[in-house]
């Protein structure tokens, strides 16, 4: 169970929180001066600190700076009135993970938390692991700074060296990706093996913005500038700035968004709404998306000069299916953060479920691997993960009987190609199906040349990008 320390002077909010963590899992313990925080953490150790700004005692710059000199490992949580938020930015530059504003809303205070003590332990394995770790699975690990586990695959070696190769320039760069597959971890190994390391990095969630709130949230705004501005407010530039700012699903965002968004990017200058004054800017942006931006500039819902603003350097993600040996060495990887998180000893996998998972093709990629290892950990009995231990839907998961997905047939000898060939053929006479069967030949032999980037091999057969993913799809080849 993670331990959170409240330091708050106000009794009320310090008991209102404490019962709301309490609720959703966590061990919580509350000092109401930051000498009795101190004394604390000089007694027991914590995952987390939630601070007051404004203490009687002492203020938040302060108490950031003990914690973090003395328990530099412990992740702290600025809370704060909005008269403070500037100094609170100030203090994320210093070290805080993060800061929430008054008044307090449930939501965004769990999800804050969750994520300060997921980077937390993150950092906590990677220092752990001064040399490549082996799993149950006895494949050598590869991790990049923030813990991600990168693995042993081709795919996820040269992701490695794409990542090693881009961190410590100042480009922007677009990570492409499905949904689930790792693109903001990968964004955080970047920003922390970039020169921006110490400063701040900040990242947004660009699918869930209204139209109406979009511009409040890049660039702020002034108390009273429109209709519900209470109080002044820092946007995500602003907030990043001197570090890495990191726009997930950016191919979300309105057009007249875009055009906004496209000078700020020029001009490094963020001007608040309502304010006459101009912000410089030094941000390094690293934007995601699952979507196939060309085809969007094509249909006009994408600008082409934003794109090529971001298009300084381009990664590709490789989905979880396409990663081989990977997905035991990340389900050893989570298994592992399971138990340190939920107490359990649950240390391997049953060949069943090893079997079961290099067989499903996971949609929801690294994510939804990571969901079913948790609560396999948390309701496995023993020390074992058995298959009943798994949702139905991937242990009654079957693979079609010519499934040309299965990423065991891209490695299969000359000889096994041909009986797979031939088995296909012959429950095929009609046709349409002779004509997908030499639709089949042509894709996976152009995907082999190429090592599988899918881009390339688009080129070489002369369609776009989505059209080859449609046509994988098609013949369960995605």
């Amino acid at each position: 169970m993670k331990r959170i320390l409240i330091i708050d002077d106000e009794v009320n909010v310090a008991v209102l929180l404490s019962k709301f963590l309490t609720r959703n899992g966590f061990e919580v313990s509350t000092a109401s001066s930051g000498n009795s925080g101190m004394e604390y953490l000089k007694n027991e150790e914590f995952d987390l600190v939630l601070c007051d700004y404004r203490l009687e005692d002492t203020d938040g710059r302060e108490m950031l700076r003990k914690i973090k000199s003395k328990y530099p490992k412990t992740g702290v949580i600025i809370i704060t009135g909005y008269s403070d938020i500037k100094m609170a930015v100030e203090l994320i530059k210093m070290g805080a993970y993060d800061y929430i504003s008054k008044p307090l809303y449930p939501d965004e205070i769990l999800n804050t938390i969750t994520k300060a003590i997921e980077t937390r332990q993150a950092l906590l394995d990677n220092d752990d692991a001064p040399a490549p770790a082996a799993g149950k699975s006895g494949k050598k690990q590869v991790q990049l700074a923030g813990g991600v586990v990168v693995g042993t695959s081709r795919a996820s070696k040269e992701l490695l060296r794409q990542i090693e190769l881009v961190a410590p320039t100042n480009y922007s760069v677009i990570i492409l990706g499905e949904s689930g597959s790792g693109k903001e971890e990968v964004a955080k190994s970047i920003h922390l093996h970039s020169l921006r390391s110490d400063q701040p990095f900040i990242a947004m969630d660009c699918g869930s913005l209204t139209k109406e709130l979009a511009a409040s949230e890049f660039f702020g705004h002034e108390k009273g500038s429109f209709t519900g501005a209470f109080a002044t407010k820092i946007g995500h530039f602003e907030m990043a700035n001197g570090g890495t700012l990191f726009l997930d699903e950016v191919g979300n965002l309105s057009y007249e968004i875009q055009a906004a968004l496209l000078r700020t990017v020029q001009e490094r200058k963020v001007k608040r709404i309502g304010s006459t004054k101009e912000i410089d800017l030094d941000v390094r942006i690293i934007v995601a998306t699952n979507e196939n931006l060309v085809e969007a500039i094509n249909k006009g819902k994408f600008r082409e000069d934003l794109y090529h603003r971001f298009n300084e350097f381009t990664m590709h993600m490789p989905p979880l299916r396409e990663r081989g040996n990977d997905i035991m060495l990340l389900a050893d990887h989570f298994l592992r953060a399971a138990n340190l998180e939920l107490g359990r000893n649950v240390t391997h996998f049953s060949p069943e479920v090893i079997e079961c998972f290099m067989n499903y093709r996971w949609p929801g990629n690294v994510r939804e691997l990571k969901n079913i290892v948790k609560r396999a950990a948390l309701i496995s009995e023993g020390s074992e993960i058995m298959i009943k231990s798994l949702p139905l839907e991937i242990s009654n998961y079957k693979i079609p009987a010519f499934d040309y997905g299965n990423q065991s047939s891209y490695n299969q000898s000359p000889q096994q190609q041909e009986h797979h060939r031939t088995e296909v053929k012959e429950q095929r006479h009609d046709l349409k199906n002779a004509a997908l069967e030499a639709e089949y030949e042509t894709i996976l032999r152009v995907l082999r040349e190429v090592n599988f980037n899918k881009t390339r091999a688009a080129e070489i057969l002369n369609i776009d990008r989505k059209t080859l993913y449609n046509k994988m799809k098609a013949i369960n080849l995605k």
